[in-house]
């Protein structure tokens, strides 16, 4: 949005939350626990990719060659490389702030709690900017990840699999603050970051 922090107030927005970045993870549990389309897709899509990877632990099993120490191996090797493309993914979400107009964008991370953000310092997005920048890494990366099971061979499979399934249970974050959005989307949400306090903010218009 083409408006400032300082704005805000002046063109009838009120402050709604604020959300400091060491609380994300009960910020994120709170919302995904709402009926909004957001948190369901989440879900179902955990659900499929679940289901995806026990159907093929299976396949094969009445066959000579099973191997299913084979098949947990591959699926491990998958649960590690999603982990290794923590990177990319907060990299896709600064690309798509910088595609909406961001200027002054970071990272921040806690390893205890195991959360990685993308954050863009002052610059207010609605939601529809927020929904770009919070979907472009699973769009990218689950897209890829698709097309790839078409490609490789039966046991790394279960690789991009395990990429698959930690990967969408990584995204959580994103699918927890566009629940959010939604949940509020009568009071037309805007957010934004503030780095240096390490808070983002979140207004919307007064109910009618």
């Amino acid at each position: 949005m083409k408006i400032r922090p300082d704005e805000l107030l002046g063109n009838g927005y009120v402050q709604l939350d604020e959300l400091g970045h060491k609380e994300l993870v009960p910020f994120i549990r709170t919302y995904m626990k709402k009926w909004t389309k957001y948190s369901v897709f989440y879900y179902l899509s955990n659900f499929i990719v679940f289901g995806l990877a026990g159907f093929y632990f299976v396949k094969g099993y009445n066959l000579q060659t099973y191997d299913l120490g084979d098949k947990f191996t591959h699926f491990a090797y998958g649960l590690a490389i999603a982990f290794a493309l923590l990177p990319l993914h907060e990299y896709i979400h600064v690309l798509a702030y910088k595609s909406k107009g961001a200027k002054n964008t970071s990272y921040d991370a806690n390893l205890k709690k195991l959360y990685f953000m993308a954050l863009a310092d002052k610059f207010v997005a609605n939601k529809k900017e927020f929904e770009v920048v919070a979907l472009a890494p699973f769009a990218v990366i689950t897209t890829t990840l698709i097309i790839l099971l078409f490609i490789v061979s039966s046991n790394w499979t279960l690789t991009i699999i395990g990429i698959l399934l930690t990967h969408t249970a990584m995204c959580s974050g994103d699918f927890g603050l566009l629940s959010y959005f939604e949940y509020n989307k009568k009071r037309q949400v805007v957010t934004y970051d503030d780095i240096e306090s390490k808070i983002s903010y979140f207004y919307g218009l007064p109910e009618k």
